[in-house]
């Protein structure tokens, strides 16, 4: 039996030709057929779940760097989930009696299969059975994993440094929670040197964007998953309001897209250029490649 296709884009070179690994994971816009039929809601209703067009900001900011953009939607399977976080709510290869130490997220019905939508609520009309889910795991869920694995070991292998850029979109955050336009996540120092996030940090600055760290958002099982900063692979997770760049009904493309884009370059740059001076091979060495 011929292999699945992939459910990701790859982007750039095989053998990475930047330090900088991007991963899109949340953006999917193919909603299959097996998933339209189960639904109980309205599939727009499923938008909500998406990091609305942020693989068109970092497609447009993308240069060398190697990149994984994932095609499915969250709501098929979410990638920032660990393959334990299945849902005994919807998914009848987990039981409360196995998984007894479900997570926060899970509890709340965002797990490895989302079960709801925050203001829709419940979005399936059945449950899925055990075999359906553990195919999503291994064609989709699996497989962008080890690609991003693979990818962020040849860079540390070529640079000595391998530093993953997981992008993502957030909701406005009130002014009453501090409001930020840009969210880094680092899982509280464990998954980057703090180096990383100072760089970061910088470019919004200079932007004129306000930046928080960690909070509302320290990441999730991405970096949980490929983070070993002590090996020298590190990763941060980016969260952009999605104000800065979708229309004013926050559905399409606007018109602070390309502004954006032209900042997560920087931010590309920026921490390129941090690998790089931590590694055997520098900036006038690399370019005489």
């Amino acid at each position: 039996m011929a292999d699945a296709p992939l459910s990701f884009d790859l982007y750039g070179d095989a053998e990475p030709a930047s330090p900088v690994i991007l991963s899109v994971p949340h953006a999917g816009r193919d909603y299959p057929l097996a998933l339209r039929a189960a639904l109980r809601v309205p599939l727009t209703a499923l938008t909500a779940l998406e990091d609305r067009y942020i693989d068109a900001v970092a497609i447009s900011a993308h240069g060398c760097e190697t990149m994984l953009v994932q095609r499915l939607p969250r709501a098929w399977i979410d990638l920032n989930r660990s393959e334990q976080e299945r849902d005994p709510g919807i998914d009848d290869g987990a039981s409360r009696q196995t998984m007894p130490m479900m997570s926060a997220k899970t509890r709340g019905g965002l797990g490895l299969v989302p079960r709801r939508v925050s203001g829709v609520g419940e979005i399936w009309r059945r449950r899925f059975d055990a075999d359906e889910v553990a195919t999503r795991i291994v064609r989709d869920h699996r497989p962008y994993h080890t690609a991003l694995a693979e990818a962020l070991e040849r860079a540390r292998a070529r640079f000595g440094t391998a530093v993953l850029l997981d992008l993502h979109s957030m909701p406005s955050i009130e002014p009453a929670e501090g409001a930020a336009g840009i969210v880094l996540g680092d899982r509280f120092g464990r998954s980057a040197a703090s180096r990383f996030v100072h760089r970061l940090q910088g470019e919004a600055n200079v932007a004129g964007i306000s930046c928080a760290v960690n909070a509302p958002y320290a990441g999730g099982h991405i970096l949980d998953a490929q983070a070993r900063s002590r090996d020298g692979v590190h990763a941060v997770q980016i969260e952009f309001d999605r104000a800065l760049y979708l229309d004013a009904a926050l559905d399409r493309p606007g018109d602070g897209l390309a502004a954006l884009a032209g900042l997560l370059r920087r931010m590309i740059d920026a921490v390129a250029d941090e690998a790089l001076a931590l590694s055997d091979i520098g900036p006038a060495a690399l370019a005489a490649e």
